[in-house]
C-alpha cells in the first residue's frame, strides 16, 4: 500500500492522520507488515523510482495538519488549498500548490531550533548538496542539471559559493523539507513498531539521471568529462517489447565503486534500514549483470551485458552493517548466475502469482515447473499476488487468456461456476496457504478493485501512481475478512 494512495485530505496520501488509522488498521486485521513504495522526492513522471535524490524525502508526504499543530501553518491557510479529486492524484496541482503551503510554514519555522541544527549536522553528508541542487532547479525553471550553465554544471566552486550566498534562504527551505519529513516519518514509524507493524521499504537500484546523486558524485557514474553519461540502463527487447526497455539511469563504474569499499551503497543501505524495518532491493539481477545501452540511443536494442558486483557488494555491506534485512527482487528472465547470487546472499527472492499461469511460451497446459507456482515455492522467500507494477488481481483475472483462466481453475480447483471475485479470494489464499516466510497481499486486491486501482504500467506514462483508497475501505468488516483469511494460515501477527 503506497503512502500516496491513502486516503485523506490535501490532495495525495500523507503522514497524516490517515496513516495512522491504516496502522490501526493492520494491526487489527492481525498483520505484520506493511509494504511501501519509494519515499523519495519525485521527477518527470512521478515515479518513486526516478528521484532526485536517493536519500532526501518526498515533501508531498509532508502532513500540514501537522505543521498546524506545530504553530507553522494557520486554517486559513489550509483552508486555501484546493480540493482535489479524492480517488486519483494531481501531481500538477501538488507541483503547484504544495510547494506554496509549506513555504508558508517555512517563513515561520524558527531556523535556530536544536533540533534542526542536530539534524542537518546529522545528515551533512547529502542534505546540503540536495538543497543545493533543488534551489539550483528553480532557478533554472526545473530544468535538468545538464541544462545549466557549465559553471554550476560542473560543480565550480566559486560560482556555487556565489549562488549559495544570494540563495541562502531558498536552500535552507529545502533542508526544512527534508527535517519536517523525517521528524513526521520517523513518528509514524515508531507508531507502527509499537503496534507491531515493520515496515518493508524499497531501494530502487539505479537513480534518476537528473539527481543530486549524480551531480554531486558524478565518479559514482559511467560519466565522460562534460559530466554526460556514456552508457544508460535498461533491458533487452523480449516478448513484452520488441525494442527491449529504455530507462536511461546513468549505470555504476562498478570498479570505482570497489576501490572505495563500496562506501556510497553502504550508506544507502544504512540509511534505509534507519528508515525501514526491511528493505526490498529492485531489479536484484543488475548486482549480477546489467544491461547497458549506448548513451544517445532511442531504444535499446543495441544494449549488451556487463558484469555487476556480486557478492563483493553484499559481502561488504555484511562486514561494515551487520546482517540487514533484505529481499531481494529477482523478477523477469533469471539466469543461472543470478540464483545463485540469491541464494549466495541468503535473501529471500520473490514469487508473483500473476505470473504462474502465462500460456504464452507453451501450447502445453501442464505448468508444473512453473517456479511461481505455490507448490514449487521453498521457504526462503516472500510470495505475492502482484505488485504494483501488475494488474490488480481482479483486472488480471479479467484481462488473461481463456488458456490462462481454465489453468487458474483447475489449479484452484474451481468450476466455472466459481466466480472471478471468490476466484481472486482463492489465489490470496493459495499465497497465504504457501511456505513462503512472507506473503504481501496489496490492498487492492483484498477489496478486490479492477484495475483502476492499478499502480503502474511499466514503460507508459501519464496515468501511473494516480490510484487513492477511499476512505471508506478502512474499515472493520474488512480487517476481519484479512484477519481471517491470515489466521486460517498461521499467519496472524505474533505480538497480537
Amino acid at each position: 500500500m503506497p503512502v500516496f494512495s491513502l486516503p485523506g485530505s490535501y490532495g495525495i496520501g500523507c503522514f497524516s492522520v490517515e496513516a495512522y488509522r491504516f496502522v490501526d488498521f493492520l494491526a487489527d486485521a492481525g498483520q505484520t507488515y506493511w509494504q511501501i513504495l519509494p519515499l523519495g522526492p519525485t521527477s518527470y513522471g512521478d515515479s518513486p523510482y526516478q528521484s532526485f535524490s536517493t536519500f532526501a524525502g518526498n515533501p508531498y508526504f509532508i502532513d500540514p495538519d501537522t505543521l498546524k499543530k506545530e504553530g507553522l501553518l494557520t486554517q486559513a491557510d489550509l483552508d486555501g488549498f484546493p480540493e482535489g479529486a479524492e480517488d486519483r492524484i494531481d501531481y500538477s496541482m501538488q507541483y503547484n500548490e504544495r510547494f506554496k503551503l509549506l513555504r508558508k510554514a517555512f517563513v515561520r519555522f524558527d531556523r535556530n531550533d536544536t533540533e534542526y541544527a542536530a539534524f542537518k549536522n546529522q545528515e551533512k553528508d547529502w542534505l546540503y548538496n540536495y538543497s543545493m541542487f533543488m534551489a539550483l532547479k528553480d532557478a533554472h525553471g526545473g530544468k535538468s542539471f545538464v541544462e545549466w550553465e557549465d559553471e554550476y554544471r560542473l560543480r565550480d566552486a566559486k560560482a556555487l559559493s556565489a549562488f549559495s550566498e544570494k540563495n541562502s534562504d531558498n536552500i535552507e527551505f529545502y533542508s526544512f523539507l527534508q527535517f519536517e519529513f523525517y521528524r513526521q516519518w520517523s513518528r509514524l514509524k515508531e507508531y507502527a513498531n509499537k503496534k507491531g507493524i515493520q515496515i518493508i521499504g524499497d531501494i530502487p537500484i539505479y537513480v534518476a539521471a537528473d539527481s543530486s546523486d549524480v551531480w554531486c558524485s558524478p565518479e559514482l557514474f559511467q560519466m565522460d568529462e562534460d559530466l554526460r553519461p556514456v552508457a544508460v540502463s535498461g533491458c533487452p527487447p523480449d516478448g513484452f517489447s520488441a525494442d527491449g526497455q529504455l530507462w536511461g539511469n546513468p549505470l555504476y563504474r562498478w570498479d570505482y565503486h570497489e576501490k572505495t569499499g563500496f562506501e556510497w551503497w553502504i550508506k544507502r543501505i544504512q540509511k534505509c534500514s534507519e528508515l525501514y524495518d526491511v528493505v526490498r532491493i529492485d531489479h536484484f539481477r543488475g548486482f549480477d549483470e546489467y544491461y547497458s545501452i549506448p548513451a544517445g540511443d532511442k531504444t535499446a536494442r543495441n544494449g549488451h551485458w556487463e558484469k555487476g558486483p556480486g557478492m563483493k557488494l553484499f559481502n561488504a555491506v555484511k562486514r561494515r552493517l551487520g546482517e540487514v534485512n533484505i529481499i531481494a527482487e529477482d523478477l523477469g528472465f533469471i539466469t543461472d548466475t543470478v540464483k545463485q547470487l540469491v541464494k549466495d546472499s541468503g535473501f529471500p527472492n520473490m514469487k508473483v502469482l500473476e505470473f504462474a499461469f502465462d500460456d504464452r511460451d507453451s501450447s502445453s497446459s501442464d505448468y508444473s515447473e512453473n517456479l511461481y507456482l505455490p507448490f514449487n515455492y521453498t521457504r526462503n522467500c516472500v510470495v505475492y499476488t502482484g505488485t504494483h507494477d501488475n494488474e490488480t488481481l481482479r483486472g488480471w483475472l479479467d484481462s488473461i487468456t481463456p488458456q490462462e483462466l481454465k489453468n487458474v481453475r483447475r489449479y484452484l480447483g474451481a468450476p466455472k461456476s466459481v466466480k472471478k471475485k471468490t476466484l481472486a479470494d482463492l489465489l490470496i489464499r493459495q499465497a497465504l496457504g504457501s511456505v513462503a516466510d512472507m506473503a504481501i497481499i496489496p490492498m487492492w486486491d483484498y477489496l478486490r478493485l479492477d484495475n483502476s486501482a492499478r499502480i503502474n504500467t511499466p514503460s507508459t506514462l501519464g496515468d501511473n501512481w494516480r490510484w487513492r483508497m477511499d476512505y471508506q475501505a478502512i474499515n472493520k468488516k474488512t480487517a476481519r475478512k484479512i484477519r481471517k483469511f491470515t489466521s486460517v494460515y498461521g499467519r496472524i501477527n505474533k505480538l497480537d
